[in-house]
């Protein structure tokens, strides 16, 4: 498996963990249209190789992403739609929410490390990540609805994330939180202090990440997105069906061996 070349995204490989960084710090990170074109092609180019267990999500220069590109959606707005086509701004609108969307659905385990400003579709971003770590003074906020504008694309993932309850308050009106605050309500995992405590937490998830057999990992991560979108029994049938292959598989014959034996697995040796 070859990673895009990419100039918006850096990409580092340690064994099984792909970190990808968002390197547009003089924006803050902001979401351009090629960073979203860069941010696919990598989620394309790893979606089927199971050597890749864990996507980590962070940004350079102090900040995770401070959301849209506001230059992007000036170029759009002065854009003619082609014949028959979608309006530039609702076309370029719901190209994030394609990649929001594919990040979502990937089969690997997906961490957020956020520090700085996530804003609009950075919030987003974390909204959809496995496990988030949050600095205690990063920045959180949905502006959307204070900019005359509804988070088209990131609703149904912070309903999805915090429930509608919680969704409705916060996106009508136009929340602002802090790392700690974003810990309390649920849309972090771990809320760290500074710098050094967030690196051990996140040393931390990748030391538990390894343990979890990387095919049974996808599959329980297929499996909890299906709820609410499957029937109950459809759900549990073809869980059945996965548990009954896996049981036989190489991977859950190592699984059961290694636990029977005392030893770690061969997936988590091999980092």
């Amino acid at each position: 498996m070859s990673l895009p070349d990419c100039e918006n995204l850096t990409l580092s490989r340690d064994g099984s963990f792909l970190t990808v960084c968002f390197n547009r710090p003089a924006v803050k990170n902001a979401l351009s249209l090629a960073m979203v074109t860069e941010l696919e092609s990598v989620l394309y180019a790893i979606e089927k190789d199971r050597s890749i267990r864990a996507l980590i999500l962070r940004g350079t220069g102090g900040h995770f992403c401070a959301g849209g590109d506001i230059k992007d959606m000036a170029k759009a707005k002065q854009a003619r739609p082609e014949p028959g086509g979608r309006d530039p701004v609702a076309a370029l609108n719901r190209r994030f929410g394609s990649v929001i969307s594919a990040l979502n659905n990937t089969p690997q385990t997906v961490v957020a490390v956020v520090e700085g400003a996530a804003m609009g579709g950075g919030f987003g971003l974390v909204c959809v990540a496995d496990v988030v770590i949050v600095h205690q003074d990063a920045k959180l906020r949905l502006p959307e609805t204070s900019l005359g504008l509804p988070p088209a694309q990131i609703a149904p993932f912070l309903v999805q994330r915090l429930g509608l309850s919680k969704a409705r308050r916060l996106a009508l009106t136009g929340s602002r939180m802090n790392g700690l605050q974003a810990h309390q309500e649920g849309l972090a995992d771990i809320c760290c202090k500074d710098e050094a405590e967030l690196e051990e937490a996140l040393a931390a998830i990748c030391a538990q990440i390894r343990r979890c057999a990387p095919i049974a990992s996808a599959q329980t991560k297929a499996l909890l997105m299906s709820c609410g979108t499957e029937s109950l029994d459809d759900l549990l049938d073809r869980g059945a069906d996965l548990f009954s292959r896996a049981a036989s598989s190489a991977e859950g014959m190592e699984g059961m061996m290694s636990f029977l034996q005392k030893r770690q697995p061969a997936w988590e040796r091999q980092g």
